[in-house]
């Protein structure tokens, strides 16, 4: 039996993107390239919905935050509706504060940000903290509490604040296997 055909062009372009993009860095103590978190979070998203936009978002979600790529790059290259969740999906860093000062700060902007965001957006968002939240759960079963001292803000009761706000502002997901494995996990690490 022969696969159905599926046009993946926009995907694979943004896929090769995003892997040039990230060439080169590391997922914060993880040890392995930085790409393999983009590449899980298409792989969460493919489970809610195939629009290649969305997947190529998800694929593109952290290149203009942990990058030197800008808006303007992903909207030339893919268009005004990937670009306006990538923009979505990328924290806002205020100049000449560090990243653990304006940490609560970027937390509930995102947090407001994703209350109001189209389902799209929430979509997207659900394939990146899913696969942070999986990875988080690895790393907590394995070291526990000194996990916490790889984050810029090393207060546990800080990154449940945190997760349990992003959980409430994508809620309108719900009926997600994403969804229901990201509150799973959350409940198991902040039990």
């Amino acid at each position: 039996m022969a696969n159905k055909y599926i046009d993946s062009e926009l995907l694979d372009k943004a896929i090769v993107f995003a892997v040039k993009a990230h060439h080169n860095t590391e997922r914060r103590g993880k040890g392995f390239p930085y790409i393999v978190h983009p590449m899980e979070a298409v792989e969460i998203v493919a489970t809610i919905t195939s629009d290649q936009e969305l997947l190529a978002a998800a694929v593109l979600h952290d290149t203009v935050e942990d990058t030197d790529i800008e808006v303007e790059d992903i909207r030339k290259q893919f268009g005004d509706r990937i670009a306006a969740i990538v923009e979505q999906e990328s924290d806002k860093f205020a100049e000449g504060i560090s990243e653990e000062d304006s940490w609560h700060d970027r937390k509930r902007a995102a947090i407001d940000r994703l209350k109001h965001a189209s389902k799209d957006a929430k979509i997207v968002a659900m394939g990146d903290k899913l696969s942070n939240m999986r990875a988080i759960a690895r790393d907590y079963a394995t070291i526990g509490d000194k996990l916490w001292q790889i984050f810029h803000v090393t207060d546990k009761k800080s990154h449940e604040w945190h997760y349990r706000g992003l959980a409430e502002a994508l809620s309108e997901l719900g009926d997600t296997f994403a969804y229901q494995e990201f509150i799973k996990l959350i409940d198991e690490v902040f039990a």
